[in-house]
């Protein structure tokens, strides 16, 4: 593995300006969508068809994110499931005995016998970034669940020291990443939502970051946060725990929450010589009232007094999968305009 030490991350991102605009993920599942896909677990549509209605919606949520002027999109993740099911059932070595569901979102039980074979299994997500870049000409995230949180919706039978699995994860991971960043991924970026319940294994989490990234040519960013479950958070707590691990890894962004918590884990960055991007979280999903354009200008000028502008990414807390499709359209709207009008007072 590659010495995160030796590791050069890059100030500019891979979009040139100042508070740059983007959201973290997923975005906003419409009711029709939703009860589609759970109808796609009770056989009621086939899943050729569940296919065809997945290309259309992300169409749709592309469209969203330019009209919204964003300057960097996403899938919006909406042929997934949930933030782990989609990696889990195309993974080699990963058992789901009973792959039903009574709702779409739920999670499936899986479970790993033996430890996973050490093959370089294409998992298509450089298809679905295909797809989505021929769909805009604006650059493209990719993000995807990190090996840490993975591994904690797997019972493990098959390693006998704990962290193997983490790293078997991740060794899996880094095969796929080498393909997207060979695909034309703008960014890659890591969702470790499980890791602020488990503080005490951001070691381990790190290294399995570094081994993710190792030997990617990609602008790699690393998204954290406090869960984000039916639009509830499933810890609480400060960033505290991240360093000095992340200091670690090379990754070239930390993407994190702000707006619900609050800005008081800014002081954070400066503590610990935070020197790389940060993609500030100035858009609550865990509510459903529209921010103002000002509530979010305030929330980047105060970002901005430890991040410079050309560092410092504009995006929602965590993933828009939670809120009606009108209100995410509407807190993106406000999140832009909030970021042209601190631009313009750098200008």
């Amino acid at each position: 593995m590659a010495d995160p030490s030796m590791a050069d991350p890059p100030v500019a991102g891979p979009v040139p300006g100042r508070l740059v605009t983007t959201v973290v993920g997923s975005y906003s599942v419409p009711e029709w969508l939703d009860r589609l896909k759970t109808d796609a677990y009770q056989r009621r549509i086939g899943r050729r068809h569940l296919a065809d209605i997945h290309d259309v919606a992300i169409k749709a949520a592309i469209k969203d994110q330019e009209r919204c002027g964003l300057d960097l999109v996403s899938d919006g993740e909406l042929r997934r499931d949930n933030d782990i099911d989609y990696l889990l059932e195309r993974l080699p070595g990963v058992q789901i005995p009973h792959a039903a569901k009574t709702d779409y979102y739920d999670y499936y039980e899986a479970v790993v016998t033996r430890p996973l074979p050490e093959t370089d299994t294409d998992l298509g997500f450089t298809a679905d970034l295909e797809f989505t870049r021929a769909q805009t000409d604006l650059p493209v995230k990719f993000s995807f669940t990190g090996p840490f949180s993975l591994s904690r919706r797997i019972r493990d039978q098959a390693y006998s020291r704990p962290g193997d699995l983490v790293l078997a994860l991740a060794r899996r991971l880094n095969a796929e990443a080498r393909r997207l960043a060979a695909a034309g991924a703008a960014m890659l970026q890591i969702d470790e939502p499980f890791l602020a319940g488990y503080p005490e294994d951001v070691g381990l989490a790190a290294e399995a970051v570094n081994v993710v990234i190792d030997g990617v040519d990609a602008y790699w960013a690393l998204h954290v946060c406090y869960g984000n479950r039916y639009a509830r958070p499933s810890w609480e707590g400060h960033y505290d725990f991240l360093f000095p691990a992340v200091l670690r890894t090379g990754i070239h962004q930390l993407v994190l929450e702000f707006a619900r918590k609050g800005g008081d884990d800014l002081h954070l960055l400066r503590k610990h010589d935070w020197d790389r991007a940060v993609g500030l979280g100035c858009i609550d999903v865990k509510s459903e009232t529209v921010e103002t354009v000002e509530q979010v200008a305030g929330r980047i000028r105060r970002g901005l007094e430890y991040v410079p502008p050309d560092r410092l990414y504009v995006n929602p807390d965590c993933g828009l999968r939670h809120l009606p499709p009108a209100v995410a359209r509407a807190k993106l709207r406000a999140m832009v305009e909030g970021a042209a009008l601190v631009r313009a007072e750098l200008a």
